[in-house]
């Protein structure tokens, strides 16, 4: 089983010379296994990217885990070429929304990919895309067992564990630490998290930015660090990096993230759009 990165920004695109290293595509990843179709987790601006690289004759065909509906999170989909071929087809996993009068993920899709918006909606598409409604569940995607969790944030927010080919990937792209910065973790990130090969986590601030932002839905990159050592997660990549933070300041942050790590956790990496774990 591989990872591979194609977004892996927090908030808003924001490509520059500046962080090139790192990346500027929001969040998302892909989760590849030999005969299995792919995994997508979550549908930011990354996911054109990945569409460059498979074909366009209708072929196409995957499972997409969306943590929440926050626009850094979904704003690829109606980019995403792969799938606006006829026969080509997406089957897409998501929370329940919070707004009145919007009752499931795809009528929440629907409210945002739609005119004056965008120039189409959902269901003018070529490609068969489906959303199915899902929170605090356990699910069969393929060969793959994936375990559906609530993860704390601003809005409504899934946290996924996937299991396939031997091997266990969490990603948890927005995690609301304690605010009064302690370092208490929910059972539910905790179940999520236990003993996985890999964790895909928030690192979105420093504790000086957190506690200028405490309420904003995210965690420090110490908050990350701590999570992967309670739980015995072996590798933790950080990821949903500010947009502010440079390739340098990422370095920066990383070197200080393994320092605290030590030996508590195998392996600490940031997340760069092009970066493939192989498990």
């Amino acid at each position: 089983m591989q990872v591979t990165f194609f977004g892996v920004r927090g908030s808003t695109p924001c490509p520059h010379d500046d962080n090139h290293r790192y990346g500027g595509n929001t969040s998302c990843a892909v989760i590849e296994e030999h005969g299995h179709d792919p995994i997508v987790l979550d549908l930011g601006t990354g996911l054109r990217n990945w569409g460059d690289l498979l074909p366009l004759d209708g072929s196409f065909r995957a499972h997409a885990l969306v943590t929440h509906v926050h626009w850094d999170h979904i704003q690829g989909l109606p980019f995403f070429a792969p799938v606006l071929q006829p026969g080509a087809s997406l089957e897409v996993y998501g929370p329940p929304p919070e707004r009145d009068g919007i009752r499931t993920l795809g009528d929440c899709f629907d409210q945002f990919v739609c005119p004056p918006l965008f120039p189409v909606r959902i269901a003018d598409l070529p490609g068969d895309i489906n959303f199915h409604t899902v929170r605090d569940t356990e699910l069969v995607v393929g060969d793959a067992k994936v375990m559906v969790r609530d993860v704390p944030h601003t809005s409504v927010t899934n946290g996924y564990r996937v299991e396939l080919g031997g091997a266990s990937v969490v990603y948890i792209s927005d995690h609301q630490m304690p605010l009064d910065g302690s370092l208490e973790v929910t059972d539910d990130v905790l179940e999520l998290c236990a003993g996985a090969d890999l964790l895909i986590h928030d690192a979105q601030y420093t504790p000086e930015e957190f506690a200028k932002k405490r309420d904003w839905g995210h965690c420090t990159f110490e908050f990350a660090v701590h999570v992967a050592a309670e739980a015995g997660v072996r590798r933790v990549a950080l990821f949903h990096h500010d947009p502010t933070h440079d390739d340098v300041f990422i370095d920066c942050l990383l070197e200080q993230a393994r320092a605290m790590a030590g030996q508590r956790v195998e392996e600490v990496l940031a997340a760069s759009e092009g970066l493939t774990i192989v498990l």
